[in-house]
Order: structure tokens, then C-alpha cells, then sequence
């Protein structure tokens, strides 16, 4: 992100509800502030005394039940990282793309705000597309045994005998899914 002419990278989003509305945090990485840092070589950064992730930026953004477009969001906020945010909440939201789990506080954290009369917090974690494990099989087994496909695919449709099979994924479920390019280009 631009700030006054210096560019900044936003290496992590970090939101929460506040005051009616979001509150959307932008951060950077100390390591990449001391790498800066260093190739400017006036200053050095004690690494020690700064936290893993650096505030560089807070906006509240509106809720609302209908979508907002980016115009209307704060303009001081890089519309790119808008931009990829809005796609990870979309993202979030597709059930066969998604799963969510909630995580309570650490003990430190919840005695933390215990002391202050609060209940503890906790987080929504939302893994996309799982990663896949196959399951192997004994390695006694001859050499009799069923393919095992670590991998899902796209199968064309096509005709099998008087019947169309329409195109369908092919492999495990929860498998990683090969990514091909296909063309097709019709010519006279």
C-alpha cells in the first residue's frame, strides 16, 4: 500500500466486530521491516523487541445485508487487499470449499480475560480444500491391487457405446484436484 509515498506490503488481514462495523486491521512482518530496514542502511531494527506482525494500517468497514461496492469502502485502504479480502469471504462461505472449526483461547489468554470479567474468546479457523492423505494400503499386498489415485480429475464428456456421459470429477474425494489447460478451438 501506498503511505505518503513510501510503499508498504500488507502481508496479513487481521478483522474482528467493532462499533457496529468491522474493524479491519493491515499488518506487515517484522522480518520484511528489517529487511527494509537493512537495505536502506541508516537505521537497524531490534527484531527482539518488536512483535511477529506490525499494525500498519486500521479502517472500519460497514456491515450491511447487501453488498457495498469497493468505491464505497474507505479509500485510504489499498483496493487490491480490499479486493482479495472480499474473494476470501466469499471463499469462506462455500461449504464444499471450506472446513471450520472453532478454537478456544489458550489458558493464559482466558485467565487474562477472566481477571477482566469477560468470557473467553474464541476463533473461527477456516481450512480451504483440506489437504488430502491417501490411505496406503499394506505393502505385502500383490501386485493384484486396485489403482490408487492420490489426485482428482476432470473427465470430458463423451459417448460410451449410444450413451453420453456427461463431464465428472474422477478420483478420491478430498483428493487435490489436477489443474490442466485445455483449448478448443473450432476451425473451417
Amino acid at each position: 500500500m501506498d503511505a505518503q509515498g513510501v510503499q508498504i506490503p500488507v502481508e496479513a488481514c487481521v478483522w474482528g466486530p467493532y462499533e457496529g462495523g468491522l474493524l479491519l486491521w493491515l499488518l506487515m512482518s517484522r522480518s520484511r521491516l528489517a529487511t527494509e530496514v537493512a537495505r536502506i542502511g541508516r537505521y537497524e531494527v531490534a527484531e527482539d523487541a518488536i512483535p511477529p506482525l506490525i499494525p500498519i494500517c486500521a479502517a472500519t468497514l460497514p456491515v450491511t445485508t447487501e453488498p457495498a461496492p469497493l468505491a464505497e469502502v474507505d479509500p485510504q485502504l489499498p483496493q487490491p487487499v480490499v479486493a482479495a479480502l472480499a474473494a476470501a469471504w466469499l471463499l469462506m462461505q462455500q461449504p464444499q470449499l471450506v472446513h471450520r472449526t472453532r478454537e478456544r483461547a489458550d489458558k493464559p489468554t482466558a485467565r487474562a480475560y477472566a481477571r477482566d470479567g469477560l468470557p473467553a474468546p474464541e476463533v473461527s479457523i477456516v481450512d480451504l480444500r483440506r489437504q488430502y492423505t491417501p490411505q496406503d494400503q499394506d505393502a505385502d499386498e500383490g501386485g493384484d491391487s486396485p489403482r490408487r489415485y492420490r489426485h482428482r480429475w476432470v473427465v470430458s464428456g463423451h459417448w460410451r457405446r449410444k450413451t453420453w456421459v456427461p463431464a465428472h470429477m474422477k478420483g478420491p474425494d478430498g483428493a487435490p484436484l489436477l489443474a490442466t489447460e485445455k483449448v478448443n478451438v473450432w476451425r473451417r
